[in-house]
């Protein structure tokens, strides 16, 4: 009986470790890229209006639907032009002529896995740009948040701060609830085999104890 555990038990042992295994390499697998900093900085004075925005990230962005939305505390749209991304850095070129006063920059990009991440940061400026008047956007200029990005070269960040996003949408990991679901599939099988095997040696056990007392009962009958 006892040798007929200890297979059972370490099988159920590895299946547990496996299962544990698989687990603890689906959450970092799944895990989407994220900010690691931008440039302004969150928060950030500058003197006057920057050329550019950027944001880099852990992991190099897809090239489709990245988007930059800089307004200025008036609502105006300063992005002017499509995404530029290069490495891991989305980078979003601006209208000269801003006014001064605070920024807000919303972005939205597609991580290497396929999935959208967005966030903001702020930052202000303290004077406008050279030959700024009311603010308002030059005529015939672009506004063109939201369009398919291009390949260019981008300026390498300033900053060191982290910027967090405001909202990451991100979906619900099904990738973990599949692999526990198949590990206590997997927990369940071994279970149902375990008891079957137990209860068969059980079975040969009381077979071979119930022939035992027949012979004996035989041959006390012979003397």
């Amino acid at each position: 009986m006892r040798s007929s555990r200890r297979p059972l038990l370490s099988l159920v042992l590895g299946a547990l470790v496996l299962a544990a295994s698989v687990l603890g390499l689906a959450g970092p697998a799944a895990a989407h890229d994220a900010a690691e900093s931008t440039s302004p900085s969150q928060g950030a004075t500058l003197a006057a209006p920057p050329n550019e925005v950027s944001v880099t990230f852990s992991n190099k962005p897809l090239g489709i639907g990245a988007s930059f939305s800089v307004k200025d505390a008036s609502g105006t749209e300063w992005a002017d032009g499509s995404v530029q991304i290069v490495d891991n850095m989305a980078t979003q070129k601006l209208r000269p002529g801003g006014p001064a006063g605070a920024y807000t920059v919303a972005w939205r990009v597609v991580s290497s896995d396929s999935h959208p991440i967005e966030g903001t940061f702020t930052f202000t400026a303290a004077s406008g740009a050279a030959g700024a008047a009311s603010g308002q956007p030059a005529a015939g200029s672009a506004t063109t948040a939201g369009t398919v990005p291009g390949i260019g070269t981008a300026r390498p960040g300033v900053t060191e701060e982290p910027s967090a996003p405001a909202s990451a949408g991100e979906p619900f990991q099904w990738s973990i609830v599949i692999f526990a679901a198949v590990a206590v599939g997997l927990l369940v099988a071994l279970g149902v085999l375990a008891r079957r095997r137990l209860t068969g040696d059980t079975d040969d056990a009381d077979t071979d104890n119930g022939g035992t007392g027949a012979g004996r009962t035989d041959s006390e009958d012979g003397e």
